[in-house]
């Protein structure tokens, strides 16, 4: 059993855990118990029904959250000559081919989202055993396999976020920081939700939301009512 320090044992005190909230006012709990002394990541966590032994039901996509993630992310972009040359324009924080590959195969992970053009798959193929574990693999479903650089990376710039079922079913995504007001933070989950609850697969039997908890990165996990998503999803 986890033991936890004084400051969450003070945040598990300002909620009731056997308690499902509205979105809105699990967040507003979130940021109100959120105690450490950087800025905290409000992360999203939803149990999902599906057997993701299965090919056809796992969960995975993008999604841009209109209020962005409030982090500045690092992009790497495997291209060469000219798209090497817009993926610099367009922002991109390293850019390169067989190079790249090799430092990575040496150890080097320093960025949080790779893009690629389609052509450079064959070579980044090579380090998927590296980088899939990490989901730092490039992906068409995601849109980081593309030839329109310029805007994969404005959109990851801007708060594009991946999301997938781990092998318990469940999918963690972050929607924020504490210190974002609520409705920027509520404008975040429904992007997500919504993208979730679309994506659900057609394979999916049963309740597809099954649990859906918002935290900080130091606080407890406040419940979600899923009621009206599950009805949602299940139209």
């Amino acid at each position: 059993m986890a033991i936890h320090g004084k400051k969450y044992a003070d945040a598990e005190k300002q909620f009731d855990r056997s308690v499902q909230y509205d979105p809105t006012e699990a967040l507003e709990i979130v940021k109100k118990a959120a105690s450490a002394k950087f800025d905290e990541t409000v992360e999203l966590s939803i149990r999902l029904g599906v057997d993701v032994r299965h090919a056809d039901q796992q969960v995975r996509g993008a999604v841009s959250l209109p209020a962005g993630t409030g982090k500045a992310v690092k992009v790497l972009v495997f291209a060469k000559g000219d798209k090497a040359k817009e993926a610099e324009a367009a922002g991109a924080d390293v850019v390169g081919a067989e190079d790249v590959v090799t430092r990575i195969q040496e150890g080097w992970l320093d960025f949080d989202v790779a893009v690629a053009t389609p052509d450079m798959m064959g070579m980044v193929g090579k380090l998927g055993r590296v980088l899939g574990p990490r989901g730092l693999m490039p992906n068409p479903k995601t849109g980081t396999v593309t030839f329109d650089v310029t805007n994969a990376i404005s959109e990851i710039k801007a708060g594009k976020v991946e999301y997938r079922t781990d092998k318990t079913g469940i999918i963690a995504a972050p929607i924020g920081k504490v210190s974002f007001d609520t409705d920027k933070l509520a404008v975040n989950f429904k992007a997500l939700m919504d993208a979730i609850v679309r994506a659900k697969p057609a394979a999916a039997k049963g309740v597809y939301l099954k649990s859906i908890t918002v935290s900080s990165t130091m606080g407890p996990g406040i419940k979600v009512n899923p009621a009206k998503l599950v009805a949602n999803a299940e139209r």
